[in-house]
């Protein structure tokens, strides 16, 4: 095998109780206010050559099941979930290399305001920050902010594309060498290279320029996840890496084809968008171990089957709780996570909702890696020659020190090994080392 390295990121499911009840974790459930274990996996994951850690976010507490938040509550379902900018500020206190990058969706922050929490992420973690830009997907979401529900799907989009429009004119409202700095002259910052932007747009309007200052990147990283085609436009068109969940390999080479030619189109250099797909890696001592325990994940969804399609409500807007679990899954349609509904419509194919819900809740990522670690890296190594693409990001379901370490200890000595991700950073910046190759 002869490919390029390709690029790892760390997609963390919020910012919230990992997997308390499950084993290894510690005393999480006592623990986590302090963010401790998060901070850990940050630390451990730059000791692996990661490119960055995404804080996946919701700002709501799940309803979508019988109207209630009893399950979501009760089980810890995707809350507690404590401010992604704040704990994103104590992961780039431990760090030096690991590029950052929290979640703030489009209707809970102002655009101003993204503008200065990244910009000031960005300066006080040396040039590590990114955005991961989300438009939201639940209306329990929109009315925490006197939303009666959000826009529609499509609309979301449209105002996003002003939006990223006005927060990267108010990163370059401060030109390149405004901070002068002379004590001779009693000078700090250059009048003429601070800018108004005086933007009036159909949805947003900011005056400018930032008061926060120049961030060390220019323009911190965006991050999206372009899923829909509305999404996968936007992603193409501003995002610095995008977060991939096609399925197999075929659906993997053909979103990356097509997301590159949307890149052209826009005259952007596709390589300079790193497309990196979702991976849940299941890794054991021997095959057969890895094997179970891959086995153990539909049986564990058979046996919590209402917690897993409230979960899916949680990620589609849907509640199942009225539908009959063993008849075919009905037509459906959402104002949320579009592609997620997709996914999981496809995985249903001619199968009753339970059928559906367990092997919806039994997949892995874009691809089933499922091994040793040292094969897991050979399947990474011969996916990425036959796709193309960037790397992965991974996303396990349950965050526990054990886990990281399968990972951190496992599986990237052995992708290390055959040559196929970094052994050390080549720079001190985010965006340097994403595209460092």
């Amino acid at each position: 095998m002869n490919i390029d390295p390709f690029h790892l990121a760390w997609f963390l499911q919020g910012s919230s109780i990992q997997a308390w009840g499950a084993d290894w974790t510690g005393n999480i459930s006592e623990e986590w206010m302090s963010a401790g274990m998060f901070l850990d996996l940050a630390r451990n994951i730059e000791r692996s050559g990661f490119d960055y850690l995404l804080l996946e976010d919701s700002i709501y507490i799940g309803q979508n099941w019988q109207n209630k938040r009893d399950i979501f509550l009760t089980n810890g379902m995707s809350v507690p979930r404590q401010e992604p900018t704040v704990v994103a500020s104590l992961m780039a206190a431990v760090t030096t290399r690991l590029g950052i990058v929290p979640t703030l969706s489009t209707f809970a922050y102002h655009p101003y305001l993204t503008a200065r929490i990244v910009g000031t992420l960005d300066q006080v973690s040396d040039g590590r920050a990114g955005w991961n830009m989300v438009t939201g997907s639940s209306d329990f979401s929109g009315q925490n902010f006197g939303l009666d529900q959000l826009p529609e799907h499509d609309t979301r989009y449209d105002m996003a594309a002003e939006y990223i429009d006005v927060v990267t004119r108010l990163w370059d409202s401060w030109e390149p060498g405004a901070i002068v700095a002379d004590r001779k002259t009693g000078v700090l910052i250059d009048p003429g290279k601070v800018h108004t932007i005086d933007h009036v747009g159909e949805y947003y309007k900011s005056r400018g320029p930032l008061n926060s200052g120049p961030a060390p990147q220019g323009r911190p990283v965006i991050a999206q996840a372009g899923g829909s085609p509305k999404g996968r436009a936007i992603a193409a068109r501003y995002a610095d890496t995008i977060v991939a969940h096609p399925k197999g390999i075929d659906g993997m080479k053909d979103y990356r084809r097509d997301v590159r030619a949307q890149m052209q189109a826009f005259g952007r250099d596709p390589n300079t968008c790193k497309v990196l797909f979702m991976a849940y890696p299941i890794l054991g001592d021997t095959e057969q171990e890895a094997k179970e325990k891959a086995d153990m994940r539909a049986v564990l969804a058979a046996r919590n089957i209402e917690q897993r399609m409230a979960q899916i409500g949680w990620t589609t807007n849907i509640d199942f709780s009225s539908h009959d679990l063993d008849a075919p899954v009905a037509e459906l349609t959402t104002n949320g996570h579009q592609s997620s509904l997709d996914n999981f419509i496809r995985k249903a194919g001619g199968k009753t909702l339970r059928e559906a819900v367990i092997a919806y809740s039994s997949s892995g990522g874009s691809v089933d890696l499922v091994g040793t670690p040292d094969s897991v890296a050979a399947q990474m190594g011969d996916i990425m020659e036959e796709v193309g693409g960037d790397g992965f990001l991974i996303a396990l379901p349950n965050v526990s020190r054990k886990s990281v370490a399968e990972i951190t200890d496992g599986l990237v000595p052995a992708l290390q090994q055959r040559g196929l991700v970094r052994k050390k950073y080549s720079h001190t910046q985010f965006r340097d080392n994403l595209l460092a190759f």
